[in-house]
């Protein structure tokens, strides 16, 4: 069953086949998104990190949709007071849900969730039997991308460009180089101020370099 990938802006995306995996829900507080959070569905939420940018709406949606939210151990002991399901993993561990794989990768980065420290900070390789996508989390680029590549072949790379609190075009380039995929999505970008930034500019320095670029319109699906 082909892919389908909605952006829902800043670092959130719907991965949809045989299941729906949504990625660091953010919605409610979310300048650029007019989706309603009680009407998004997902069978299984993954949290990069404890940011309310990035975990704010996981607990309603996953009441809402009876979905667990895989996160680190840290987390996981903070929301699931909030009566939710969840599912904790640190970088290196895998989780399957229903035919999807999920391994924790690291990424370089703060994690707290209403002021109490989260653990580490990830970002995830799914796979859904249709796509390997490497969603980066908050972080700057590192010499262990190249691993990542290496060990994981993503098809695809959800990479954050806006700079400031990330990695800005420039990084996200020097991240392509080391990962080595053929696909990128830009994320992470013109949510506030601080991160402004112009994902042309990123998608002319990747395809310059041979990647494909998708730069999606916010709630609009579309497929590889």
């Amino acid at each position: 069953m082909a892919t389908e990938i909605i952006w829902h802006g800043h670092a959130g995306f719907s991965i949809k086949n045989a299941v729906n995996v949504l990625v660091d829900p953010f919605f409610s507080a979310n300048p650029l998104s007019s989706e309603d959070v009680n009407g998004i569905k997902a069978d299984l939420i993954l949290v990069t990190h404890g940011h309310f940018d990035h975990a704010g709406d996981a607990v309603t949606i996953a009441k809402k949709n009876g979905s667990p939210i895989v996160c680190s151990f840290e987390l996981s002991e903070i929301i699931k007071k909030e009566n939710v399901e969840t599912i904790d993993i640190n970088p290196g561990g895998t989780i399957e849900y229903n035919g999807v794989k999920a391994t924790a990768v690291p990424a370089i980065h703060s994690s707290s969730y209403n002021g109490a420290y989260a653990g580490e900070a990830m970002g995830f390789i799914i796979d859904n039997g249709d796509l390997k996508i490497y969603h980066a989390g908050d972080t700057t680029f590192f010499k262990d991308m190249e691993l990542i590549g290496e060990i994981y072949h993503p098809d695809i790379a959800m990479l954050p460009i806006g700079g400031h609190y990330t990695m800005d075009v420039d990084g996200a380039i020097e991240a392509l180089k080391l990962l080595k995929v053929k696909n990128a999505i830009p994320m992470h970008y013109n949510t506030f101020p601080p991160i402004k930034a112009d994902a042309s500019e990123f998608q002319k320095k990747a395809e310059r370099s041979g990647v494909k670029t998708i730069v999606p319109d916010i709630a609009k699906p579309f497929k590889l």
